[in-house]
């Protein structure tokens, strides 16, 4: 179990080339010190009553007040119940990729709990390492120590390790997985769900008057649930899946011909990188008018490369604003000397989250009606909220592939409420 670190501004320290006055202990990748605040997540404006939550099954051993064991730090006021946050995430984990992501997530945490300004809440870290064993045994470890809410873990097969161990302590599960199959029970996903991006970008190209839509999907559980999601989005809006080809590495072209012929007007190719810039050409290399059949993608094409493959151009994605989290990325950077992965606002937003609910009772602040309050939370890369059966919702932009990046054709909503009267979106040029 990795020492704690709390924000109680009373010990000055050093973090590389900045000064100032704060207090605590931190033990993450040898580093110690302060920070200049980033923004502050706030939360949406109320506009809708909470929604009634099914009743969940009863914790075994819940923890409901203070305990012997628990982790207190001398700078925090005698009869003063702290704020413990766990940290789960894989700091030993055999890949040398994830354990420079788990480090930079730490990191985006340890900037939220400054900016939170609340002296009273403690982050305790424990290694999810690479197996679900190690997962739990961190868990175990950060709930003897009194963590009344546990942010991570990474990967699903250690989320599904620790939501038991935790459940049985009444303590939810902020994490970071996207697997939706691993949620509920305690367990809330704060990630990037596919499932989010293709019912935004089928919805949009429906109200621009797509009504058949195709697909271009991997062999891979990413693309089962790509396939799902379509299928529910488009059914939801009215329209007709006219054919799904899933994507071999040993023949596209069979899969690109059959959507070439499938008569849709739209669309969607569920790959990323490389293998959608060769796979966007060959497509037209098979008759395709982009004129009558609109490209259609997810999360995976923000990337800024695809700009450069001119038929990508014109095509629409959904994903977080362009410049969403600029704001944070020149903080981290300024205050850690290196630009943070994507990820890294996921743990900033856990942990803005948690102090966000911290002036709630003790042992009752993290509730699932808290969690799941249906007007939602703004986050660095938007607003999200929590559906009662532990996945996210999150308000995306749809943005155009073009020659100089991307374009805006249609914001992210700033608001879970809908309108009185819903319209359509205006219809960009195309």
């Amino acid at each position: 179990m990795s020492p704690v670190f709390s924000s109680c501004p009373e010990h000055p320290l050093r973090l590389t080339k900045r000064l100032c006055a704060i207090a605590g202990l931190v033990a993450i990748a040898g580093l110690s010190g302060c920070v200049t605040p980033p923004e502050a997540a706030k939360p949406v404006v109320p506009v809708a009553p909470v929604a009634n939550l099914p009743p969940a099954p009863p914790s075994t051993h819940p923890m409901i007040a203070e305990e012997p064991g628990f982790l207190r730090l001398g700078n925090i006021p005698s009869g003063t119940n702290p704020v413990r946050v766990g940290v789960l995430l894989p700091f030993s984990n055999g890949s040398g990729q994830t354990r420079v992501l788990a480090a930079s997530m730490m990191k985006a945490a340890q900037l939220a709990l400054f900016d939170s300004g609340n002296s009273n809440i403690i982050l305790i870290s424990a290694d999810e390492g690479s197996t679900p064993e190690t997962a739990a045994a961190g868990a175990r470890g950060l709930l003897a120590q009194g963590a009344e809410i546990i942010v991570g873990p990474l990967f699903s097969a250690s989320v599904a390790a620790v939501a038991p161990i935790a459940h049985d302590r009444a303590v939810p599960v902020i994490s970071f997985s996207t697997d939706k199959t691993v949620a509920g029970n305690g367990v809330y996903l704060l990630s990037f769900q596919p499932e989010n991006e293709i019912h935004r970008i089928i919805s949009y190209a429906h109200a621009q008057g797509h009504n058949n839509f195709a697909a271009l999907v991997p062999e891979s559980a990413y693309g089962n649930h790509i396939t799902d999601a379509m299928k529910d989005a488009v059914a939801a809006s009215g329209g007709t899946v006219s054919d799904v080809e899933r994507i071999s590495a040993t023949d596209q072209e069979t899969a690109l011909h059959a959507v070439a012929a499938s008569n849709a007007d739209a669309v969607l190719i569920a790959q990323g990188g490389a293998q959608l810039r060769e796979l966007a050409p060959m497509l037209a290399a098979q008759g395709v008018d982009r004129g009558k059949m609109k490209l259609l993608g997810s999360g995976l094409w923000d990337d800024p490369a695809n700009s450069k493959e001119s038929m990508l151009e014109g095509g629409w994605f959904a994903a977080p604003a362009p410049n969403a989290g600029d704001t944070f990325n020149t903080k981290y950077k300024g205050t850690f000397g290196t630009t943070p992965p994507q990820l890294a606002t996921l743990a900033y937003d856990a942990v803005s989250l948690a102090a966000l609910l911290a002036s709630g009772e003790p042992y009752h602040r993290f509730t699932a009606n808290a969690l799941t309050d249906a007007n939602g939370f703004a986050g660095i890369d938007g607003i999200f909220r929590f559906n009662a059966d532990g996945t996210s919702e999150r308000g995306l932009a749809i943005l155009s592939v073009e020659p100089d990046g991307f374009r805006v054709i249609d914001p992210a909503s700033r608001t879970f409420e809908k309108p009185a009267e819903e319209k359509p979106p205006t219809k960009p040029q195309t």
